[in-house]
């Protein structure tokens, strides 16, 4: 049997695996609403920016462009957003959201929000702090390794 010590210090297997942490306190606070969480990502997106495009879209949440498609296809199907299209370049398709959607994000608040303090619990209100700071740095000082997702979110002190 090999030693896993080197592997279990490395900063990428440690993001892997709060990640994969951060989607399971998620689906176990919001999965009967069977939104996952990029789809919600893509609701609250649009709430916020009502009639963008898929492509800047797939930018503000920072996901692969190339699959943001079947993300929207899925909230279509589910009643959640509507696509337009747009007036200037009718091959252009526009989104926002649908007043299902509007009310399915209303109802996930409280969810979603337990599911983020779950993830921060066992850390002191400091270290919280100082978690959400570092990783911040790090995806305004990493993000163009994405360069189809660039876009960083808010900036914190």
């Amino acid at each position: 049997m090999f030693n896993l010590d080197d592997l279990y210090t490395h900063p990428g297997h440690l993001i892997r695996r709060v990640h994969q942490i951060a989607v399971a306190l998620f689906m176990a606070e919001c999965g009967e609403s069977g939104i996952t969480p990029v789809q919600y990502a893509c609701l609250k997106a649009l709430k916020a920016n009502p009639g963008v495009d898929a492509t800047r879209l797939s930018a503000l949440i920072a996901f692969d462009r190339s699959t943001i498609g079947n993300v929207l296809e899925r909230l279509e199907r589910k009643g959640l957003i509507q696509r337009f299209p747009s007036a200037d370049d009718k091959r252009i398709k526009l989104l926002k959201l649908d007043p299902q959607g509007r009310l399915l994000l209303r109802r996930l608040e409280a969810a979603v929000a337990r599911s983020q303090k779950r993830i921060l619990a066992p850390l002191s209100a400091e270290q919280q702090r100082t978690l959400m700071k570092v990783l911040t740095q790090l995806v305004a000082a990493n993000g163009e390794a994405v360069p189809s997702t660039s876009v960083s979110g808010p900036k914190q002190d």
